[in-house]
């Protein structure tokens, strides 16, 4: 198969050596804003050989059209979420299946009967979170006869070793957006009713509780984003559930010290004079942090993805955790965020490829991929998920 591979950054890196190491992957054709850091790159790649390099400029859509005019069974996108849109309309122009990272836009779902009539494949939300998280979902619910409860978990943290600093947190990802998740409002299920949650207070101590996670003891979870829309999309009748929601996990002490940062108003959104100069305080916050939060050479990162639900099977009260954990990989220095990230757009995109999806429309991982096949192809990769199933009281 031949796949274009739009954005290599860090999980686009992951991605593409993923892609390059795959039997079944004839070609790419890697395309990225930074031409000569992606040619450097790529020249260092065990498989270099089945990779051309090309610029993308994501902000004119001829140059995304250029390369979707060239052909490929699959597109992988991992540009900025600001394009999803624009290449996905352009994927369907020119025929090309198309899978990204990114939760589904309102434009996506606007483009969904084009992609159906087109004989188009659209796979959005298939990274990490949203990703391997949604297909692990989609597993435990279908586990079950009837859901009434349902808990969603992923983070990207240091190891205790690596958490040296005194928020107990280093940058896999990218710092800006992690502290806008930081005034991100919430919505969860809390005693069978809706609870809306403001952005300025999902990290206090009442918002907050501790899950133990196997080897790494206990952590805090704060709820990250509106649950309801994934509940809706899993199918699950919304009635029936007791309590849901979905979380980030941190090493215990974060959401406190950064409860007194929101509250000192060092988060808002309007800026402040300094000296006659207006300054973003999010964007200050960022510069003068980021470069002291850089993971060393030798440190490891943890992803945590873990799927707590419970209700009845057979009559029976049933709980299902579904549980991963990966270490970043000193030899490839690949954090495990962009592991898992770029292993599951990989995987995703060779799926597509092989034929193994191949119904046309906007489909998604919770309901559209075998969970026993992509579990399988995580395990060829060290990747593995635990499930443990128990009988409630």
């Amino acid at each position: 198969m031949r796949v274009l591979l739009l954005g290599v950054g860090m999980q686009g890196k992951s991605a593409l050596r993923d892609l390059c190491a795959s039997k079944d992957v004839e070609a790419v054709v890697a395309a990225d804003y930074d031409l000569d850091a992606l040619t450097t790159h790529v020249a260092k790649l065990p498989d270099a050989r089945k990779v051309a390099c090309e610029q993308v400029d994501a902000s004119q859509p001829e140059s995304i059209a250029h390369l979707m005019r060239q052909g490929f069974d699959v597109a992988v996108d991992l540009l900025p979420g600001s394009f999803i849109d624009n290449v996905a309309q352009s994927a369907i122009e020119h025929s090309v299946n198309l899978l990204n990272t990114m939760h589904v836009t309102p434009g996506l779902i606007a483009l969904a009967r084009a992609a159906e009539e087109k004989g188009v494949t659209l796979l959005p939300e298939l990274g990490m979170d949203p990703g391997i998280d949604q297909v692990m979902l989609g597993q435990a619910i279908r586990s079950l006869d009837r859901v009434r409860g349902l808990r969603s978990y992923g983070s990207g943290i240091p190891t205790l070793e690596a958490a040296d600093n005194p928020i107990k947190y280093k940058v896999s990802w990218t710092f800006d957006g992690v502290l806008e998740l930081y005034r991100r409002p919430a919505r969860i299920i809390r005693d069978g009713e809706t609870v809306e949650i403001p952005g300025t207070e999902i990290l206090r101590q009442d918002n907050i509780h501790m899950v133990e996670i196997g080897e790494l003891g206990t952590l805090e979870a704060y709820a990250n984003g509106d649950f309801l829309p994934t509940i809706e999309s899993l199918g699950i009748e919304r009635s029936d559930l007791v309590h849901a929601g979905q979380y980030t996990l941190r090493w215990p002490g974060h959401c406190d010290f950064w409860t007194k940062i929101v509250d000192l108003h060092l988060l808002d959104k309007e800026p402040v004079i300094v000296d006659g100069q207006s300054v973003d305080r999010k964007r200050f916050l960022v510069a003068a942090l980021e470069p002291h939060l850089q993971y060393a050479e030798d440190e490891q990162d943890l992803a945590i993805l873990r799927v707590d639900a419970w209700g009845t099977k057979n009559g029976e009260a049933t709980r299902i955790v579904l549980q991963l954990i990966d270490r970043r990989d000193l030899d490839t220095g690949l954090t495990a965020m962009s592991r898992l990230v770029g292993f599951a757009a990989s995987i995703g995109a060779q799926m597509i490829g092989r034929g193994d999806i191949s119904r046309p429309g906007l489909l998604s991982p919770g309901r559209d991929l075998s969970y026993q096949a992509f579990v399988e192809e995580l395990e060829r990769r060290g990747v593995t998920i635990t499930t443990r199933v128990s009988k409630l009281p």
